[in-house]
C-alpha cells in the first residue's frame, strides 16, 4: 500500500499543486511511483475546481515539471486517509491544526520547508500577487523541499 502525501496551501492553485507535481516528478525519476501517492488541497474554498495557476504551470514547465489537477478543499477525512500532510506556510499549518481539534492526527501535519536542505526559508511564499520571479523561486524552493522529503521518507 503506497504512503499517501497531501500538500496544502491556501487556494490549491499555486504552491500545493506545484509541490504535488514536483514530488510526482521526483518519484518518476527514482521509479518510486508505486511507493507513494500524492495529492494537494487548499484550506480555503476560493478556487475549487480550478486548474493550477497558468504562471505557476509555466514556471514548472521551465524546470520540466507538469502541473495537473483541479483545486479542492481539505476535507475532514483527509486526516485519516493521508500519512503526511505538508503545509506551505504557518497560516496553512494553523488552519490544519484547527481542523483537527482532538489532535488525533497532529503527528501527520508538518511544514514543507522543514525538509529543505539548501534554502533557509521557513515558509513557501505565496507568489500569486507577485511577478514571474516569485513563481520560479517557489519551484526552486519546492524542488529542494521535495528532495529533502523524499530523503526523509527513505530513511524512515
Amino acid at each position: 500500500m503506497p504512503q499517501k502525501l497531501l500538500f496544502v496551501c491556501l487556494g490549491n492553485i499555486c504552491r500545493s499543486p506545484s509541490a504535488e507535481g514536483i514530488m510526482n516528478h521526483l518519484l518518476q525519476q527514482e521509479q518510486l511511483t508505486h511507493e507513494y501517492q500524492c495529492d494537494s488541497a487548499g484550506t480555503s474554498s476560493y478556487h475549487i475546481g480550478a486548474s493550477p495557476d497558468r504562471r505557476m504551470a509555466a514556471a514548472g514547465l521551465r524546470q520540466g515539471i507538469v502541473l495537473t489537477g483541479n483545486s479542492r478543499q481539505v476535507e475532514p477525512e483527509d486526516f485519516a486517509e493521508f500519512d503526511l500532510i505538508l503545509a506551505m506556510d504557518r497560516q496553512n499549518y494553523r488552519d490544519l491544526v484547527a481542523m483537527n481539534p482532538d489532535e488525533q492526527y497532529a503527528d501527520k501535519i508538518h511544514m514543507m520547508c522543514d525538509f529543505c536542505s539548501n534554502f533557509a526559508d521557513k515558509e513557501v511564499p505565496d507568489p500569486y500577487y507577485g511577478g514571474p520571479s516569485g513563481f520560479d523561486y517557489v519551484i526552486d524552493l519546492l524542488l529542494d523541499a521535495c528532495s529533502g522529503l523524499l530523503d526523509h521518507l527513505h530513511k524512515s
